[in-house]
């Protein structure tokens, strides 16, 4: 969607059109859940922040600033609410065998194979993001998750785009630096069981 089209959608939903603020949230929905879910880690903060999100959007559309894109103004919005939500709740717990959990007599399925190596693997990114700053996550995730440029995370961090890539870097290398240890130290135990 282009800019003018984006603009468009937003006058008509600051006026009352729900079909446009509908097709807005469509457009962001998935992005943005991306994003917080990746900060939090956990699919129920995300769906909350999410939801908080586009309720705080559609009820402040007339404070919106066209000079600027409307995903920077979701994205912030949403980042502060998870911030936030995050000073609230510390410590948050992720399982992914509690939320597979229904809530009936039966147990949730075993897992496969291929879903404890994808568990692994996010377990492990997640853990590798959870070490990394704020700066350098947001930074992360803008640019690997959201595909967005050097200048827009710059302009969206309110921070020199140098510094943005030193973040990019940085953690990266970090990340790199942890998700090896890691895989080095689960080599080590299954060779003591094995």
């Amino acid at each position: 969607m282009t800019r003018s089209q984006e603009r468009k959608l937003i006058e008509k939903a600051a006026a009352g059109d729900k079909a446009a603020a509908s097709k807005l949230i469509k457009t962001h929905q998935g992005s943005l859940y991306a994003y917080i879910l990746r900060m939090s880690g956990s699919p129920e903060m995300a769906e909350d922040i999410v939801q908080d999100a586009f309720v705080r959007v559609l009820m402040h559309l007339d404070r919106f600033d066209p000079r600027f894109r409307f995903s920077t103004w979701l994205f912030t919005i949403a980042k502060r609410l998870f911030l936030n939500a995050n000073q609230k709740l510390k410590p948050h717990y992720d399982s992914e065998i509690v939320s597979g959990w229904d809530g009936d007599a039966q147990s949730p399925s075993a897992p496969t194979i291929q879903d404890e190596v994808d568990t692994n693997i996010r377990g492990c990114l997640q853990v590798a993001l959870d070490a990394l700053s704020p700066e350098q996550r947001d930074v992360i995730l803008l640019f690997h998750q959201q595909s967005w440029s050097i200048s827009s995370i710059a302009r969206h961090l309110e921070m020199p785009e140098g510094t943005v890539k030193s973040h990019l870097h940085r953690g990266r290398q970090r990340m790199r630096r942890l998700i090896n240890e890691d895989q080095g130290q689960k080599l080590r135990v299954s060779e003591v069981w094995s």
